[in-house]
């Protein structure tokens, strides 16, 4: 078997599967190291905001997620029961003037996963890392059809989600926000929405939304956004209509659910940011959910992933020496995850802090969207990108 490896990449996702074709392409010899044998349909983000896409645009996979496994979304409808919805065109609207992209996610990752094969990255699936040993040539050992195997490589990569166990052999420490949302997601067939626009719906009061992304043939990924306080999490088929009763409640039309269809697993998860600080230490450097794991309400983290994935592989160009280009990107997220963070934090600050002075914003802003929609600051389009200062703060809760 060839262990001859400049970089090892455990986990094949997106984060994984897209570094392993951009590498690739560029003539590194790059081990893509998945453990499952067949993506499976789970909760997960499956919106990319336009400054996602963009980032796909660069990665020269846009065309990959938008060709036979995803769609480009070209308007964002915000609903409100008591006034005229307000649709959004992205493209026009937008920097990189992209919408947003969806897809199924089991059909992306299968599809990144064979064009990193055909570009030349080596997979190994299903596999299992048991042990990694930092170092200036890190060591990795991998369970493979029932033998391990050892290799080294400059540089270990660390794509393996949220709960990664790269985190751990980096010595890397884990920071997190307080718990204060509930996301319960799952896979819709046959509501009665436009699928060329995403749909979002909030109630001020109670701190609910829906979220529904249309991912094509007439399925969608359906969202509901609540406190974590608030009521029990919803999970596995017998909470379904409860999922469907929870959205009429927080205001959604009856027309839109009615024929609707439960095609898929339903999960519930408190969500919350959390981040390693400098995702870079000792010959292992982390992307994707293992280095900043975004709020899944607010649905950046697709975006996040990809713009991981370019920082990293553009640095990697830049910079004939491993550990300096490591280094470069983890300076860069720290940056770019830091802007995010910091913008999100006041989107959850107007929409569920508590007492009279968070009350008296909400009611402030409220009547400035009511005057005038296009207030509402473009983080859709600029992601990270958004002015994020005092002043932009300062504009954001109307106290200009």
């Amino acid at each position: 078997m060839n262990t001859d490896f400049e970089v090892a990449i455990v986990g094949g996702s997106l984060s994984g599967a897209a570094l392993g074709l951009a590498l690739a392409k560029r003539g590194i010899r790059v081990l893509i190291l998945e453990r499952d044998s067949m993506f499976r349909d789970r909760v997960r983000g499956e919106g990319m905001h336009p400054w996602g896409a963009a980032e796909a645009q660069a990665l020269s996979i846009l065309e990959l997620l938008t060709d036979g496994c995803g769609q480009e979304v070209p308007y964002w409808t915000r609903h409100n029961p008591a006034s005229t919805p307000v649709r959004r065109d992205l493209p026009a609207t937008t920097p990189g003037k992209r919408g947003c992209v969806t897809f199924y996610h089991p059909a992306m990752q299968e599809r990144l996963r064979r064009a990193a094969s055909e570009a030349g990255a080596v997979v190994w699936r299903p596999s299992l890392v048991v042990r990694v040993a930092p170092g200036q040539r890190p060591e990795l050992t991998v369970q493979i059809g029932g033998r391990e195997q050892s290799l080294q490589v400059h540089l270990v990569v660390g794509a393996d989600g949220r709960s990664s166990r790269m985190r751990v052999w980096g010595g890397f420490r884990v920071q997190k926000d307080p718990d204060l949302l509930r996301v319960s997601g799952v896979l819709h067939a046959d509501l009665d929405l436009d699928e060329s626009s995403v749909h979002s719906l909030e109630e001020p009061v109670s701190g609910r939304k829906v979220l529904i992304f249309p991912i094509g043939g007439r399925s969608f990924r359906s969202y509901f956004v609540s406190r974590a306080a608030d009521g029990a999490p919803l999970s596995g088929e017998r909470h379904a209509q409860t999922f469907l009763d929870a959205c009429l409640a927080t205001g959604a039309p009856p027309i839109w659910l009615k024929h609707a269809k439960t095609v898929g697993p339903l999960a519930s998860f408190n969500v919350a940011d959390q981040w390693v600080d400098h995702p870079y230490r000792d010959g292992i450097v982390l992307i994707g959910d293992a280095a900043a794991a975004s709020d899944p309400c607010y649905g950046c983290g697709l975006s996040l992933t990809l713009r991981d994935v370019r920082t990293l592989r553009d640095n990697i160009a830049a910079n004939p020496d491993w550990r300096t280009a490591a280094e470069a990107y983890a300076d860069e997220h720290d940056r770019y995850f830091g802007a995010l963070h910091r913008i999100l934090s006041w989107n959850r600050d107007l929409s569920y802090a508590s007492g009279p002075a968070a009350e008296a914003r909400r009611t402030r802003v409220r009547d400035l969207l009511r005057r005038d929609p296009r207030r509402w600051p473009d983080f859709l389009g600029l992601g990270p990108d958004a002015p994020n200062d005092e002043a932009a703060r300062r504009r954001f809760f109307g106290e200009d």
